[in-house]
């Protein structure tokens, strides 16, 4: 590939992000740094600059480019912010937050996942991320509480050892639903007198298990 063909599938990812509502300037530029491309192998890879989900190992999905973004403008990071992100996944979503907060504390039950983020993460320079292969449905309590918590995958409810690890004034962002199909993205705001709840969009996101997984 060219440069000119390089920069023509760039300038493309950042159009439909910016089509999709993605238009915070700051996470436009994370985006724009974070090469998506290094985090999709085998025969997806042609494929890490169309706006779609794309399978990765462990059964598990690399969510679509216009979804990060926009699960990332409703945490609204700022730049002393700890982040704990629930599910690792590829790594992607915790680059491309890493670029916008202090710390990303992010798990994942799948121990292969974690081994090859964090691997990622090195290789890239991205030395503000702690990955760490653990139960994500109960948080981080040794690190809590966290500024902003992202889950990236679904429950049927806030699991209620993330909401007790936000901060007063945190939010979190989750999808919850009972089916694969019927999903909603939500915003928590953590308050004095307790939580603010604002539904955003309907997504599809795989399952929030408990426990560690076997592989």
């Amino acid at each position: 590939m060219t440069e000119d063909e390089a920069a023509q599938i760039k300038m493309q990812f950042l159009y439909a992000l910016r089509s999709k509502g993605v238009t915070d300037a700051r996470i436009l530029s994370a985006m724009e740094r974070i090469d998506r491309g290094a985090f999709v192998r085998g025969i997806f890879a042609e494929r890490a600059y169309e706006d779609m989900p794309l399978p990765i190992a462990c059964g598990q999905t690399i969510s679509q480019p216009s979804v990060v973004g926009l699960m990332t403008q409703a945490l609204a990071v700022g730049p002393r912010d700890r982040v704990l992100e629930i599910g690792t996944g590829s790594g992607y979503q915790a680059a491309v937050l890493s670029l916008l907060c202090r710390r990303v504390y992010t798990v994942d039950r799948h121990r292969r996942l974690v081994r090859e983020a964090q691997a990622l993460f090195e290789a890239l320079h991205l030395p503000n991320i702690v990955a760490l292969a653990t139960d994500g449905s109960r948080g981080l309590p040794d690190q809590a509480p966290f500024d902003r918590i992202l889950v990236t995958a679904a429950a049927e409810d806030p699991p209620g050892p993330l909401l007790s690890q936000l901060k007063i004034g945190g939010i979190m962002v989750l999808p919850v639903g009972q089916s694969d199909t019927v999903q909603s993205l939500i915003r928590v705001t953590r308050l004095e007198t307790g939580f603010d709840y604002e539904e955003l969009r309907p997504v599809r996101f795989v399952p929030l298990v408990e426990g560690m997984a076997s592989d």
